[in-house]
């Protein structure tokens, strides 16, 4: 065996999997060769190419899904904040569920039941909505997988709902035809609980969800790449054996992390698994994404993720912004403010105009269903990608990624509520011999695009015709130095943001 395990990890792994699965828990020291293409050095990883199909895709649905939507209050971050004094969530959970020391958050796993899960329900209306793939978190900061694990007894198959979450979902998903991904938030984990407090998470019982106790990390919040503190090897060896048994049991075709990998003590072990990973997906034969947040993987070598924000401009490589149908929560909390399909196809449209994806999260409620709001949306989502996909699906940006005054924030948790868009607000998408404008705001009269006007420069084909998806109409246009202008119809084809197909006489 080579790698960094201790014996007694392999054994005990060896006697629960076998010898495959154990020795894809252990990381090689000191950037050993993984076996393949990939080695762990970034000149090696830089080898790596983004898959034709996520540059296709262009929308997903993400999933917080676990035991902190059964307490349903504050966020997903619930499992921290319960134990921590002078929060908000301290005092609700003594009020409502008893002292900490009685009532922890392993007492509410029982009451996850998942009683009214129907994975085949969920997939239709992830169709319905026009997503192209699913990321279901597969374990949470909270250390509790949603799926059999082989490094806890503390997970979905054998406990709480009883049944191995992630498995099930990956099959409808892919009968389907859907891409299937799946996500880890397991590195915060060691920094995500308080111990020596008297609570239950001291109780060595419960260290299979809790960790083992160690120094108290009472601070309530992070900055991004920032850990509390320095996890033990023990727990970066059980970080990449996790990993790795998601990788081999899910063959997932996209992976993400969340931002705590960034970490400078997830260094080694963080480029082992983007070997590790692409180094299987070419024995499935088949591309692969790794998702990463801040700089947790030099670029190129990965595809970099936005939280709740994106890009300012077009970017080179593919790229993603995750974000929430909640404004409050990734987890399904009593209290959500949902956005509206209004609040998201403009971001969606932006992001595809600026080479990007939007994995749009849904927090389903502790029984397994999804919440009415959400659901709306979504299908409201999907009604309006069902007459405007072209310019969405299997598009890549053009020159520009659009005009007009109103601009998206760049970088991270830099989303806003209540932004309106005029007919000037613009962008634009390409495809073969068509060039969609997206007005995010309805022309009544005249659509005028200046990036189109001869004096800009950027557009020397020939314009054979102009449509309007969604309506019969045909339209006048003339394209003058300033700008390209062309007269739209008296109705408008639906109440959100237009697109308006330049054919490219060939």
């Amino acid at each position: 065996m080579t790698g960094s395990c201790s014996r007694r990890h392999f054994m005990r792994t060896l006697s629960r999997a076998g010898a495959a699965t154990a020795a894809s828990a252990c990381l090689p020291r000191g950037g050993r060769s993984a076996p393949g293409r990939y080695q762990a050095t970034w000149e090696s990883l830089a080898q790596y190419r983004v898959p034709d199909w996520y540059g296709e895709a262009k929308f997903g649905i993400f999933l917080h899904w676990g035991v902190y939507s059964v307490p349903a209050y504050g966020s997903d971050w619930y499992p921290r904040q319960m134990y921590l004094k002078g929060t908000d969530t301290f005092t609700y959970h003594a009020e409502h569920w008893g002292p900490q020391s009685m009532f922890g958050y392993k007492d509410f796993i029982p009451l996850f039941t998942a009683e009214r899960w129907d994975p085949e329900r969920w997939v239709e209306l992830f169709v319905r909505a026009g997503a192209k793939y699913v990321v279901p978190v597969g374990e949470h900061h909270d250390g509790f997988p949603m799926y059999k694990s082989i490094f806890t007894r503390w997970n979905a198959a054998d406990m709480g709902p009883r049944r191995d979450v992630a498995a099930e979902l990956a099959r409808a998903v892919r009968e389907h035809g859907l891409k299937f991904g799946i996500s880890s938030h397991r590195g915060f984990n060691w920094s995500y609980y308080t111990f020596g407090q008297g609570y239950d998470t001291d109780n060595p019982r419960y260290s299979g969800l809790y960790g083992q106790p160690h120094a108290p990390t009472a601070l309530a919040s992070h900055r991004p790449g920032e850990l509390v503190q320095e996890p033990s090897t023990d727990f970066l060896e059980d970080w990449f054996g996790r990993s790795a048994e998601m990788v081999d049991r899910f063959q997932p075709d996209l992976f993400y992390f969340d931002w705590e990998i960034g970490a400078s003590a997830f260094l080694p072990y963080r480029r082992q698994f983007a070997a590790y990973y692409y180094n299987r997906a070419e024995t499935w034969g088949r591309g692969v994404v790794l998702t990463y947040k801040n700089q947790a993987y030099p670029e190129g070598t990965a595809v970099l993720d936005i939280e709740r924000g994106l890009l300012g401009d077009i970017h080179q490589h593919p790229w993603q912004t995750d974000t929430s149908v909640g404004w409050k929560s990734w987890g399904y909390i009593h209290d959500e403010d949902y956005k509206t399909a209004a609040d998201l196809l403009p971001e969606l449209i932006d992001i595809v105009s600026k080479n990007g994806c939007l994995l749009l999260n849904v927090g389903p409620q502790p029984d397994g269903t999804i919440p009415g709001a959400a659901e709306a949306t979504l299908l409201e989502m999907g009604r309006w990608l069902g007459a405007n996909g072209e310019a969405i699906y299997g598009t890549r940006p053009w020159k520009v990624y659009g005009e007009g005054p109103a601009q998206f924030k760049g970088g991270a948790f830099g989303e806003k509520k209540g932004q309106t868009f005029t007919p000037e607000d613009l962008r634009f998408t390409a495809r073969g011999d068509a060039l969609y404008v997206i007005a995010l705001g309805w022309p009544s009269r005249e659509l005028r695009v200046k990036s189109l006007g001869m004096k800009a420069g950027l557009f020397t084909g020939r314009i054979a015709r102009v449509s309007l998806l969604g309506s019969d109409a045909e339209l006048a246009w003339n394209r003058g130095e300033e700008a390209l202008t062309v007269k739209t119809p008296g109705e408008k084809p639906g109440a959100i943001a237009y697109v308006f197909k330049i054919t490219v006489q060939s």
